[in-house]
């Protein structure tokens, strides 16, 4: 069983398809990171500031493809 298993993820209310990510609050106040597909595999761990950076870059549109 994943470490993670009491964790509660959320996922992105536009993911229609399946390929997305997941995200949860870990106890240590860190942002967990997942492939939704893939429940048991890798999670990426980021601070709060560092999730935020990446979430308000996001928003500005930095994080689009060409």
């Amino acid at each position: 069983m994943s470490e993670h298993a009491g964790s509660r993820w959320t996922r992105s209310s536009l993911s229609l398809n399946g390929d997305c990510v997941e995200w949860s609050a870990s106890a240590d106040g860190s942002v967990l990171v997942r492939d939704s597909k893939d429940p048991d595999g890798p999670v990426l761990r980021f601070t709060r500031s560092e999730w935020a950076a990446f979430v308000g870059g996001a928003k500005l549109g930095e994080a689009d493809l060409p």
